[in-house]
């Protein structure tokens, strides 16, 4: 059903909806703003592990959005809220996820024995990283992945994304892995934790496996941009999305006309 009920909350993705690798996509902010003045809240949710909080809202800025701290969500917030404080961790992932895991009061240690092994972005990707994770995981230790996403969207094209780097430690442990982000549980418990079920109105992503199973979980529409991974030639038969656009800025504009009439 589209449009959704006018106000609530959107979640929206960012890498493929609001930038590519940190630029901003023509028209995002026009579209956050005249969204904001229909009275809608948005809610950012990325499973992006790699920045820290103070990157992601410094991207923000480049894209001329202010975001208050409580409308951004990363998978390595999501991660980290799946491990106990005092626990330990070998961490093979960016700064993003070691500053979750701090605040969390997780303990991050270069070598196992570790109560988890947390999988998250990064280009530090080694074969003895992998095989310290592997040698972690077939000891008890839980193998914890940000996310699963095969690639990761840039203006150059696509470079291999967590779920890659997640597939090698997996199989090297042969462990199957927990999944903190998009579309899994540990998302949308989170999300309904910002925003309750009734103020929840759409997901807005570029890929249907991640943001449209997300939508599912959640119950809400599916909007479908095709500035990221998802492009007109690609788009899967099965991406049920109840409405396609461009972009961001074309998907609120026709939505914007559509409560108007």
């Amino acid at each position: 059903m589209w449009p959704p009920p006018p106000g609530g909350t959107w979640v929206i993705d960012l890498d493929g909806v609001i930038w590519l690798t940190g630029l901003p996509i023509p028209g995002v902010a026009e579209a956050i703003a005249d969204l904001r003045t229909a009275g809608v809240r948005p809610l950012f949710a990325t499973n992006n592990s790699a920045p820290t909080r103070a990157e992601l809202h410094q991207r923000m800025a480049t894209c001329g959005l202010a975001v208050p701290d409580s409308d951004l969500l990363s998978s390595a917030d999501v991660a980290a809220g799946m491990l106990a404080p005092g626990s330990s961790a070998l961490v093979l992932a960016d700064d993003g996820v070691r500053e979750a895991l701090t605040k969390r009061g997780v303990r991050q240690v270069a070598h196992g024995p570790a109560d988890a092994v947390v999988v998250g972005w990064t280009r530090s990707f080694t074969f003895d990283l992998v095989a310290d994770a592997a040698r972690a995981v077939r000891a008890g230790a839980r193998l914890i992945g940000t996310n699963e996403d095969p690639s990761h969207p840039t203006p150059d094209g696509l470079l291999p994304g967590t779920g890659a780097l997640l597939a090698a430690v997996a199989t090297a442990a042969e462990s199957d892995p927990e999944v903190a982000g998009k579309p899994h549980r540990p998302t949308a418990d989170a999300i309904k934790a910002l925003a309750p079920d009734k103020d929840l109105r759409v997901v807005v992503g570029d890929r249907p496996a991640t943001d449209g199973l997300l939508a599912g979980q959640l119950d809400v529409p599916f909007a479908l941009v095709l500035s990221g991974v998802t492009t007109p030639l690609n788009i899967p038969p099965d991406a049920g999305a109840a409405t396609v656009a461009d972009d961001l800025a074309t998907l609120v504009r026709t939505t914007l006309d559509q409560w108007a009439n």
